[in-house]
């Protein structure tokens, strides 16, 4: 009877785990979509970025510039950017990279700053279904955006 018990509390016990570990969503969603992009700095929205899956990990790439000043190129190429994205043009540009699903954030991956040709470490998380934080840093720097579900 004891072997019983201690056999089902321990099947709960993982059952239990294993949901919990697997909430990174809130209602069915998670960070797959088109989200609006908003400067922390300026409070002003930059971009849509698309998020996407692909085998485990997860990636973003601009597919939209807003709110260009008049004397800003409508579809700006990256001479500053690192690697290979180095002359490319920022429009449909991979700007989030390997991110991983962990508990209920994911990190792991990083992300490039277009504009000053950075990249940096990445994390982010969901406040809610429609709300996305997105946190770069370097060392003990770092800038927190949030992000806006578009779809």
């Amino acid at each position: 009877m004891k072997v019983i018990n201690i056999s089902l509390s321990l099947f709960v016990m993982l059952f239990f785990v294993q949901n919990l570990s697997a909430q990174t969503s809130f209602s069915g969603k998670s960070c797959l979509g088109l989200w609006k992009t908003v400067d922390d700095e300026t409070g002003k929205v930059r971009s849509h970025v698309r998020i996407w899956e692909e085998s485990g990990k997860y990636y973003g790439k601009i597919e939209k510039l807003l709110n260009r000043a008049a004397d800003e190129d409508v579809d700006p190429v990256c001479k500053v950017c690192p690697g290979d994205r180095k002359n490319k043009k920022v429009i449909g540009m991979s700007i989030l990279r390997g991110m991983v699903k962990e508990s209920n954030r994911y990190a792991q991956g990083t992300i490039l700053d277009p504009k000053k040709g950075k990249e940096y470490s990445c994390t982010m998380w969901l406040t809610n279904k429609d709300t996305l934080m997105v946190r770069g840093w370097w060392g003990a720097f770092y800038r927190t955006q949030t992000w806006y579900r578009i779809e």
